[in-house]
């Protein structure tokens, strides 16, 4: 069960967290970035493969996935496939993605949002992190030895 303040805090992290991802996509030229074409391209990879670590994460949570950073009731601790080389993978393929897709489209906005993203991510994660450790004591062992982000 959640507290007052926790369901405060967890939609005022979810409410940033969308009014970035609306930001993010709104077309704004401050500066242009010039990259060559195929060095544009070079630049998917990062985002690639932060598609795919969402989706095996995705695969890895099925029913366990909140947007909140509270933990679900009925879930357990995962340290193990995304979660043994990150531990917020989907935190991490949000940001891969929105710096590849960033730097693609040639973008400092979008660059400048995703660099907002990632501080908003570190104190949603810091956040959940401290829920988790209530909620799972074995989680600051698995902290000590895995990165928060990749």
């Amino acid at each position: 069960m959640r507290s007052g303040n926790l369901q405060v805090k967890d939609y005022f992290f979810v409410s940033l967290q969308l009014l970035l991802f609306i930001t993010y996509f709104i077309p704004v030229d401050l500066f242009r970035i010039e990259l060559s074409g195929w060095l544009r391209m070079i630049t998917l990879l990062p985002g690639i493969f932060g598609i795919g670590l969402a989706l095996f994460t995705l695969f890895q949570l099925r029913n366990m996935l909140s947007v909140f950073p509270t933990p679900v009731d009925s879930g357990k601790l995962i340290t193990s496939g995304a979660f043994s080389i990150s531990r917020h993978p989907i935190y991490t393929s949000i940001v891969l993605c929105a710096f590849s897709f960033g730097i693609f489209s040639e973008s400092e906005f979008k660059l400048i949002i995703t660099v907002l993203l990632l501080i908003l991510f570190y104190f949603k994660s810091n956040y959940e992190e401290r829920l988790l450790l209530l909620k799972y004591p074995e989680y600051e062992y698995y902290r000590k030895k895995t990165r928060k982000f990749l």
